[in-house]
């Protein structure tokens, strides 16, 4: 019995070595039949690759491949029931304001609506979400071009909020020249009682951004500089008094981005914000009927005035 009992183990051991064999082989065979029995699939197939085939050459395609689709409407958070219900929003009612591949939409342009049936649509992204999908040859070595472009063409928080100043910046002031050229220094007065802040708001809105001008000397109560702003304004002072060209200050707290960057005056401005010798005695009495608080004349040719203030989320 001594003799016998190696070979038995050594029996059972090959036996079940096979048994699991046997059964990775099944449950590989159950999975092809479970992914080629899946509808979504033949429905891909059929309706989709007409202009997504992942065999059609990269110069030759007219629409991104399915997998692209895929990665681009996907990231770690999203779930199965989100992603359909975006594949079926953009299927329903095709527009670049729907479309999370920017790049598709400037290379084909916009997909034409197809009255696919709702199932269908939900049968497809419902593959495509749980499945391995076909990808052509060259899409690997196209998304790491497309990334390598993506990082070299990446703003740098800095340089995101000064595009916000600046293109804020520049509305206010081709409305304030416009102003200035129709009604003169009181146009403009008006037109900074009026209009300065639903411009900046509405700048702010486009930029999903808080956009703010504020000043230690300010005309308007409302731009008041905090703490933490008079500071970096005293700061801006101070470069600006040793010939340092400024450079924006940026703070990242948790996910928020917070961005100062000075505002100096030019002779432009002077005509509101100068002396006795740049302000009108009419443009005085309209300044102090429209700012009884106002505390923002006095100033020369490239002096801090104020800096903008302007908050901003964290980009991945």
């Amino acid at each position: 019995m001594k003799i016998l009992l190696p070979f038995i183990v050594l029996a059972l051991f090959i036996s079940c070595k096979e048994a699991n064999k046997v059964a990775s082989e099944i449950a590989q065979e159950n999975s092809i039949v479970n992914t080629s029995q899946h509808s979504g699939k033949a429905l891909m197939e059929s309706n989709c690759y007409s202009c997504h085939n992942p065999s059609s050459e990269v110069e030759n395609r007219i629409a991104p491949p399915m997998i692209a689709i895929k990665k681009h409407y996907i990231s770690k958070n999203t779930t199965k029931e989100v992603f359909i219900q975006d594949i079926l929003a953009w299927t329903k009612k095709p527009s670049v304001e729907k479309s999370k591949m920017p790049g598709a939409i400037n290379r084909f342009g916009v997909m034409p609506y197809l009255p696919y049936p709702e199932k269908d649509i939900k049968a497809i992204a419902d593959y495509m979400f749980t499945h391995d999908i076909d990808q052509p040859d060259w899409f690997e070595k196209h998304q790491k071009q497309e990334s390598k472009i993506a990082d070299k063409n990446k703003k740098s928080i800095d340089e995101i909020g000064l595009e916000y100043a600046i293109a804020t910046k520049q509305l206010l002031g081709k409305n304030l020249m416009k102003a200035i050229q129709e009604k003169g220094t009181l146009g403009a007065m008006e037109f900074c009682n009026i209009q300065a802040y639903p411009l900046t708001d509405s700048m702010a809105i486009n930029y999903n951004a808080k956009i703010k001008r504020v000043s230690d000397k300010p005309r308007n109560l409302n731009n008041q500089a905090n703490t933490e702003e008079l500071a970096y304004i005293k700061r801006f002072k101070k470069d600006l008094a040793a010939n340092i060209e400024p450079k924006p200050i940026v703070k990242k707290e948790n996910n928020v981005v917070k961005f100062y960057y000075p505002i100096t005056t030019n002779t432009m401005c002077l005509q509101c914000h100068g002396t006795d010798k740049e302000v009108s005695p009419e443009t005085f009495i309209a300044i102090k009927n429209l700012y009884p608080n106002d505390s923002a004349l006095g100033y020369t040719e490239n002096e801090v005035r104020g800096i903008w203030s302007i908050q901003f989320d964290a980009q991945d």
